[in-house]
């Protein structure tokens, strides 16, 4: 088998190319490429994979040429320059390096508050300037004044740490953080009006969201004390920079400190030029340690997913660890052929997909099991669908999915995934087991206990338990020369429903699926494949 392909088309470091290498991944290091928008078109659709940091436009166009490609990593936290919805939807992995710039990144909105305190770029260039305006740069102390966090994940939650310790109280504004997160870092969780009133400086470190798009609007910043500090090392579009010029230049606003703005490079920008501002170039990451740090952990996330299936660090999927991917690796095969099973089942549209998870399989990451579920279950519909796009699209047409676990559930086997398909004209479910030789089987069908191995090619009856249906299925089966692998056989009870399922060779016509259909105890007979 081949080793697996990977492109780097950013700067990055040395030491995470030879991780490619010494992992046995064959890579092209070619750091400039991304700046060149055609020529890295034009030669992408050759790899496995992509490492990329800002310079690289990885835009759907990219995507389309990029047939071959599984996993985008991205060195840093930032997305922003990769269509995650267009990777998403060709069942492409984008993973980010969330934690290996966040102490510099943290660090920089530190270093910022101080400037902004003292006035240290301003009273610089005075000083070099050869100026000596002692009396002009009159500062503020940072002892007792509260800083206010919007967003204490991990880069904010570093913020807070280091400002407890230069004696600020901070408050933190984030719907995410729980009282006892809260408590354990030593911020009081407020709501963001209440940060507004009572913050001396505002830091940000929350996503570009919709929701937190100009978070800090013409509205909000109104709500602030008069004379508090602003910084941002987030995202630009978190400050409404218009809004921000107006507050500054007002004087309610005394000096904001930015890092990120709403286009960059930022060439140009409403606060350019103000005396009160402090501006940097994207500086958050720029740190020998961060940089190498986050090339670093592309590399190994990107390997282990390559050779090894593991997810970390996902944008659009749940994560999978080294460990974890060869235990599921059987069960995503079973979730995604039930679930195919039943798609195939169903013509009516589908309002709901209820997995059920019963003994071992339900202490196991299961997110991934339900992605495969779906897939299979809509694949009939929607025939580009993958276990990436999958949940998105299943939200996007209304359709409800449940998951249950049930790690104490008493069962025959150790483990059992069941799938109920919620239509519009009736509910259909199954249930199926991963046996000690790795390989899926379907155990119920219809509430029917029946046991069968998939085979591509599959022939579904359900019928009427009545001598003489057996021999007349075979008859027909062998007049049109289709050979049956296996033959499988459950019923309710003597005489009631029954379920037949049997493996054969080829595709079963039409023709010979509507002599079946004739015989008097059948109620309904499909083809499956998988």
């Amino acid at each position: 088998m081949a080793a697996p392909k990977v492109l780097i088309s950013d700067a990055l470091s040395d030491a995470a190319v030879q991780i490619f290498r010494d992992r046995g991944i064959d890579v092209d290091f070619i750091p400039d490429l991304g700046k060149d928008k055609e020529a890295f078109a034009a030669i992408v659709g050759h790899y496995d994979g992509l490492a990329i940091r800002s310079a690289s436009k990885v835009t759907s166009k990219v995507i389309a040429e990029a047939g071959r490609l599984k996993v985008i990593g991205r060195a840093g936290i930032g997305v922003d320059n990769v269509d995650v919805a267009a990777a998403t939807a060709r069942g492409i992995i984008v993973m980010n390096t969330p934690f290996g710039n966040s102490i510099t990144t943290a660090e920089h909105a530190i270093a910022l508050m101080f400037a902004l305190a003292r006035q240290l770029p301003q009273a610089d260039a005075s000083t070099q300037a050869g100026k000596w305006e002692k009396n002009r740069f009159m500062g503020v102390e940072l002892t007792a004044k509260t800083l206010g966090v919007i967003g204490c994940g991990n880069i904010g939650a570093i913020v807070a740490d280091r400002a407890i310790g230069l004696k600020l109280k901070v408050v933190a504004y984030d719907p995410y953080l729980s009282p006892e997160r809260a408590v354990e870092i030593g911020v009081e969780k407020v709501e963001l009006d209440a940060l507004l009133a009572r913050a001396d400086i505002i830091t940000l470190h929350v996503p570009m969201t919709d929701k937190t798009r100009n978070i800090l609007s013409a509205e909000a910043l109104a709500k602030t004390k008069r004379g508090v500090r602003i910084i941002n090392c987030a995202r630009g579009g978190l400050v409404d920079e218009v809004a921000l010029r107006a507050a500054l230049d007002s004087g309610h606003v005394a000096g904001a400190a930015l890092d990120v703005f709403v286009t960059e490079p930022a060439k140009e920008n409403p606060l350019f030029g103000h005396p009160n501002v402090i501006c940097t170039p994207h500086l958050g990451a720029s740190t020998n340690e961060a940089q190498e740090n986050v090339a670093l952990q592309v590399a190994e996330q990107m390997s282990d997913y390559l050779l090894q299936g593991a997810i970390t660090n996902a944008i659009n999927f749940p994560s999978i660890s080294a460990d974890e991917a060869p235990r599921l690796k059987p069960f995503v095969a079973l979730a995604e052929k039930l679930g195919s099973f039943l798609g195939q089942l169903t013509e009516a549209p589908i309002k709901g997909i209820r997995i059920t998870y019963e003994g071992a399989v339900a202490s196991m990451n299961t997110r991934a099991l339900t992605s495969a579920a779906i897939t299979g279950v809509l694949r009939p519909f929607l025939q580009d669908i993958n276990m990436v796009s999958a949940p998105a699209l299943a939200r996007e047409r209304g359709i409800v999915v449940d998951e249950i676990k049930r790690e104490g559930a008493v069962t025959d086997f150790e483990s059992v995934i069941r799938i109920t398909v919620d239509a519009e004209d009736m509910p259909r479910d199954a249930a199926g087991t991963v046996f000690h030789d790795g390989k899926p089987r379907v155990i119920e069908i219809r509430s029917i206990a029946i046991d069968a191995a998939f085979a591509r090619h599959m022939l579904y009856v359900r019928n009427h338990d009545k001598p003489g249906f057996i021999g007349r299925l075979g008859t027909i089966l062998g007049e049109a020369n289709v050979n049956v692998g296996t033959f499988n056989l459950g019923r309710e009870e003597e005489g009631g429903s029954a379920i037949c399922l049997c493996a054969v060779d080829a595709p079963v016509s039409e023709a010979v699926l509507k002599q079946i259909d004739a015989i008097p105890q059948v109620r309904r007979v499909r083809a499956v494949s998988f």
